[in-house]
């Protein structure tokens, strides 16, 4: 049994390394390029995306931190996001290191923790796409799957790419998918498309290249409704009786002000 064992192990070794030997990959004597049909892909799914009006989806999240000891610890976030395209968006998180619900209903923007009972609301951007980057820039908060809710998603994804593959069909949850991979100057990354009329993304993995251990944020798509039933109270926060309103945190060039 020990002697099949060690073959298997090594035949599967020599399996890997034949298929990662037929791949494009480039070597640091040749010049960085993007394949054309990996380019074709990202955007046709970026624009699909964008082109939606209404979508609900379901994720699960990973996101890895690497020890002094160089071990790697893992902690989830499951997620589910509801747009109504252009200014409702409304994500609730639950998991190791975030117990969170986000609303934007094109007026004000809302962070809610209903495990400590504490909110906070502030006046927000019309659009959702104002309403992300003012939450990134000024407020610190990102919501989960963001860089692919913006209608110029394809831009922010591809801003520090120097290389992309196409790597083939792949079947993620019984689905076949287009893989894609993707250089960066900061990190590296993978995505899975579906193959055929409704190009939806249902995996992305982040590789940091500079972090010790190269941890990695991994995105898996649980389920896609692009039919859902959202009604306007779904993304307006009516806080509970016994929740706290507190103040956000914001960031500002000279550092971090309270308001």
């Amino acid at each position: 049994m020990k002697d099949n064992s060690m073959v298997s192990r090594v035949f599967l070794v020599m399996v890997v390394l034949v298929v990662l030997a037929g791949l494009p990959i480039s070597s640091h004597g040749q010049s960085s390029a993007i394949d054309p049909k990996a380019d074709q892909i990202l955007r046709k799914m970026c624009d699909y995306v964008a082109d939606l009006k209404q979508f609900s989806v379901h994720t699960e999240n990973s996101l890895e931190a690497v020890l002094i000891s160089g071990e790697k610890i893992q902690f989830d976030s499951p997620a589910n996001l509801s747009v109504s395209r252009p200014n409702k968006l409304r994500a609730d998180r639950r998991g190791d290191i975030v117990d969170q619900e986000f609303y934007y209903d094109g007026k004000t923007l809302t962070l809610y923790n209903p495990d400590k009972k504490f909110y906070a609301t502030i006046n927000a951007p019309p659009t959702i796409e104002e309403a992300l980057d003012f939450g990134r820039d000024v407020l610190d908060i990102y919501a989960p799957g963001g860089d692919f809710i913006y209608k110029t998603a394809y831009d922010r994804l591809m801003q520090d790419v120097v290389s992309g593959l196409y790597i083939g069909m792949s079947v993620f949850r019984g689905i076949r998918c287009h893989h894609l991979a993707f250089r960066g100057k900061e990190v590296d990354w993978q995505i899975w498309i579906q193959d055929g009329e409704k190009p939806l993304p249902r995996k992305y993995v982040i590789t940091s290249k500079w972090m010790a251990g190269a941890p990695q944020f991994t995105l898996l798509v649980k389920g896609w409704n692009l039919s859902p039933k959202l009604t306007e109270d779904m993304f307006t926060f009516a806080p509970p009786k016994d929740a706290k309103k507190i103040d956000f945190i914001r960031l500002s060039s000279g550092g971090m002000s309270q308001r």
